[in-house]
């Protein structure tokens, strides 16, 4: 019994010695900020699943990246395809917490019909270039060649945000001094496929399986599988890039937060550096 009482009580002075030892140890400074996110109710990471135009492929890997360092607490998942597509998967109720589309038009679609939260949020614009694969094979000297009779384009599908700025672009081209007056229809004529994505008309012209196309000015820069040709001054349009957040997220504040971050200097050190400009 003596022995059972020597542990017990040796059992209470170590319990004792640990207590007074955490506490003395203790900082004596202001309490440390939490380090997740707002709205995370736990100890849990957050996790956003941020949708993104597939010309912000290599920019979100890096804004993630980046935001996580910045942010304790925040796990980003980014998932990229045709703005178009992605706004049809929000639509047919597909998860996620944020939606950066490269135009205006898919978030104002989501915003008419009701699955955002918040006002959208232009973060970012964006130039065309008419690039032609490495080597020029088909020997292409300036956009106007865009309209020479056996020119293989490889042009974006219906509905993909390129497809509009592409047009735009091919109008202003069509008045441009020394080119056809049927250019922008003879520019149609040659459109032998059209893709899904940008980056699926940058892929093709990599391959050689198209002798010229009209892209991000980003995603040009960004392939040395291509070559730019030198668009007249005046001629060339801004795509303007915008984002929301979406009403379904587990994360409303954080997704806020992130969209925020985007269209700030934080997003601005990211997109910057790889041929994006600043919101129009």
């Amino acid at each position: 019994m003596r022995l059972r009482a020597a542990a017990v009580l040796l059992v209470a002075l170590l319990a004792s010695a640990a207590v007074g030892g955490c506490a003395s140890s203790a900082p004596t400074g202001p309490a440390t900020a939490p380090s997740v996110m707002p709205g995370s109710g736990s100890g849990e990471p957050v996790e956003l699943l941020v949708l993104g135009a597939a010309s912000l492929q290599g920019a979100l890997q890096q804004a993630a990246t980046a935001y996580e360092a910045a942010t304790p607490g925040v796990r980003i998942t980014v998932a990229t395809d045709s703005s178009a597509a992605l706004a049809t998967r929000v639509e047919q109720g597909a998860p996620g917490d944020v939606f950066l589309s490269a135009d205006t038009r898919n978030p104002e679609r989501l915003v008419a019909g009701g699955f955002v939260a918040g006002e959208p949020v232009v973060f970012a614009s964006n130039s065309l270039a008419v690039v032609v694969p490495a080597g020029n094979p088909a020997k292409l000297t300036s956009p106007a060649d865009l309209a020479r009779p056996g020119v293989l384009v490889i042009a974006a599908g219906e509905g993909v945000p390129l497809t509009g700025y592409a047009s735009e672009l091919v109008a202003n081209l069509a008045l441009q001094p020394g080119y056809p007056a049927d250019f922008a229809a003879a520019y149609a004529a040659n459109v032998v496929t059209r893709e899904a994505t940008a980056r699926a008309v940058v892929a093709k012209l990599e391959l050689g399986e198209g002798d010229a196309g009209i892209v991000y000015l980003t995603d040009a820069r960004a392939s040395s599988g291509v070559t730019s040709l030198e668009v007249p001054e005046g001629a060339n349009v801004t795509a303007t890039y915008e984002g929301v957040a979406l009403r379904e997220s587990d994360h409303p504040e954080a997704a806020a937060a992130f969209l925020a971050w985007m269209a700030g200097p934080g997003g601005r050190e990211i997109l910057g550096p790889m041929g994006f400009g600043p919101a129009p």
